[in-house]
């Protein structure tokens, strides 16, 4: 993995294949996805056709984008329909996930994580785990739609002053509530570097 240039021309987007119980979730999710469309940046995601996976994609195509789906193959009848999946900008078949998430990454200028599950949470710690090895500065969000990362946020927070987080500059996830501020914010600190990250959080506690 290389160090990254700071120009955005395309963010992985990870979330739930799930649409979640808040409405809000899907609005976000399309929220984004227009966004995206409009100013020309490609959707990198998990290759699913269902939840707030597919609506973000449904949107970012809606409005004239890429979206670039990486899925494994026995993922494809859970996450995702085949025929569906035809209609994807671009769509990559892994053998498996580390595959998936290595692709991902290597395709990807900036990271969003919407509301999601366990496979969400595993995808983004692993991204913030990456940039606190120096191993890329790609910009990082939280979307936090209706509070929904909150614990996380708090977790990280206590991790950091029991003294588990020692490089927490390195360790820099925007804390997002608004969908529509995602992709100024991104673009905001892709040309200047300055974001509210993990210290902000913890500051905040």
């Amino acid at each position: 993995m290389n160090i990254q240039s700071h120009h955005i021309r395309s963010i992985c987007v990870y979330c739930g294949s799930q649409p979640g119980n808040n409405p809000a979730y899907r609005t976000a999710a399309e929220t984004l996805g227009a966004a995206m469309a409009k100013h020309g940046i490609d959707l990198v995601y998990g290759g699913g056709t269902r939840g707030i996976m597919g609506a973000v994609a449904e949107s970012v195509m809606a409005g004239g984008g890429k979206a670039i789906g990486i899925i494994p193959e026995f993922l494809m009848d859970k996450e995702a329909s085949r025929q569906e999946l035809g209609s994807l900008s671009e769509l990559h078949v892994t053998d498996d996930m580390h595959q998936r998430k290595h692709m991902m990454f290597e395709r990807a200028d900036a990271f969003v994580t919407l509301p999601g599950g366990i496979g969400t949470l595993e995808e983004i710690v692993e991204i913030m785990t990456w940039a606190q090895l120096g191993r890329h500065t790609k910009p990082m969000v939280f979307a936090n739609v209706s509070g929904f990362w909150d614990p996380l946020n708090a977790l990280l927070g206590h991790m950091a002053q029991e003294g588990f987080i020692h490089t927490a500059h390195l360790v820099r996830p925007m804390v997002i509530d608004k969908a529509e501020d995602i992709i100024p914010a991104i673009l905001a600190k892709a040309g200047t570097g300055d974001a509210d990250g993990l210290d902000e959080v913890i500051k905040r506690m």
